[in-house]
């Protein structure tokens, strides 16, 4: 029953009450046996309308505080599955305002994260998810078979350092800091009547703060107004591999000027070393870390350096082996990268290592830049909000040669 209906109930049972009271009072005599009875069943059944209005009210309330569901019975993830960075770009490109998903995704990151910086438009972190496709082959626009569990993160899909177990930590709002604790307490033996050794726990705090990343790249008018799903995944993969590219970089050689996040390289804290030649000197570089109780879960290099220990046996014995692989360095994984400073190989936990991920991607068309606009072209830019922190410092060994 509604709050106004009950109301209205009690209203009309008050009115018989006044009715009767009046009926007596004019007629100059007290309330008849029956009249009480009436009156006395009346006023139960006013208390027993009163109780409903104030359960009502209680659940009227509580339904207001409470997160509502979607008219439309979409789900944030269901929205963010149906944002199509194409129809994103055609709007920026033909100057028309968004409609649908792409609209209701945009006004509901604005809402979340504030008005995009540069006047673009908010895409979310999923639209640049690789996604399954059921079919290519069709000339016109082909429905696409949005699967969940094929779903892999831009930055997981793309960073060649996120194969080796770097966490991310996405939709950050304003600075984080994470609490880390330093020395423990430390315990000892003592003789009778002799005091315990003192001990105090050492804190620190490991901070993240949003940094612009961005990147820019040229497409064709042709491209962009293409509605092939495989179209859709080729804009989705270059602009994922401009920002991916840049954050790859910043992870291992960030300089913490000029708006980048400070790296593992050249950062306080991180152990060093010179770069292995023999299996002598791995070992050396794995006991570094032992030493400081971290259990390492791979190397970083460029190829040249490990096309190098590939060359190098362990040992000049017969049947030794070589001291690394297409993928090892000893016993441990390997990655390696062009995009990696030459001469240098970094071993450590990788689980050490932090993204931080704020908001969404901010995506700017600009169909006006001279040069590609000469040649039929649109020039895209992607920015997106990200830092880098370690957790631990000595976790790593940077090792480095002439």
């Amino acid at each position: 029953m509604r709050i106004n209906e009950i109301r209205e109930q009690r209203a009309a049972k008050v009115a018989e009450l006044r009715t009767l009271l009046d009926t007596a009072e004019r007629e100059g005599r007290s309330l008849t046996a029956d009249e009480a009875a009436t009156f006395d069943a009346t006023k139960a059944t006013i208390a027993g309308l009163e109780a409903a209005e104030q359960r009502q009210q209680f659940m009227d309330e509580a339904e207001r505080r409470s997160t509502g569901t979607p008219v439309h019975g979409d789900t944030s993830a269901a929205l963010e599955s149906r944002v199509s960075l194409l129809t994103v770009l055609r709007a920026g490109m033909e100057g028309r305002s968004l409609s649908g998903a792409e609209a209701e995704m945009h006004a509901e990151l604005q809402r979340r994260h504030g008005a995009p910086k540069h006047g673009g438009i908010l895409v979310p972190l999923a639209a640049f998810e690789t996604r399954a496709n059921t079919t290519t082959t069709a000339g016109e626009l082909v429905g696409t078979d949005h699967r969940a569990d094929q779903y892999i993160g831009p930055l997981r899909n793309s960073l060649l350092v996120q194969r080796l177990g770097v966490r991310t930590l996405s939709g950050l709002v304003g600075n984080v800091s994470i609490p880390k604790a330093g020395a423990g307490l430390s315990a000892g033996w003592v003789a009778e009547g002799t005091a315990l050794p003192e001990s105090a726990m050492d804190f620190d705090s490991v901070t993240l703060s949003p940094k612009h990343v961005g990147g820019v790249t040229e497409m064709s008018r042709q491209l962009i107004q293409q509605s092939a799903p495989a179209i859709e995944d080729l804009v989705r993969e270059d602009l994922s591999f401009a920002v991916a590219q840049a954050v790859d970089a910043a992870i291992i050689a960030g300089t913490g000027a000029a708006g980048q996040p400070k790296g593992i390289i050249g950062r306080a804290g991180v152990l060093t070393a010179a770069l292995p030649d023999t299996w002598a000197d791995v070992l050396a570089i794995e006991q570094q870390l032992a030493a400081v109780n971290v259990t390492p879960s791979g190397w970083y290099t460029k190829p040249a350096v490990l096309t190098t220990l590939r060359g190098t046996l362990k040992a000049a014995t017969a049947g030794s082996d070589y001291i690394a692989t297409t993928a090892t360095i000893g016993e441990l994984p390997a990655a390696s990268s062009n995009a990696a400073p030459a001469n240098t190989a970094i071993l450590g936990d990788w689980s050490q290592v932090l993204v931080g991920q704020w908001g969404a991607v901010e995506i700017l068309v600009n169909p006006y830049a001279e040069t590609p606009y000469r040649r039929g072209g649109v020039l895209v830019r992607a920015m997106s909000t990200i830092d880098v922190a370690l957790r631990h410092e000595q976790a790593f060994v940077v090792a480095t040669g002439a």
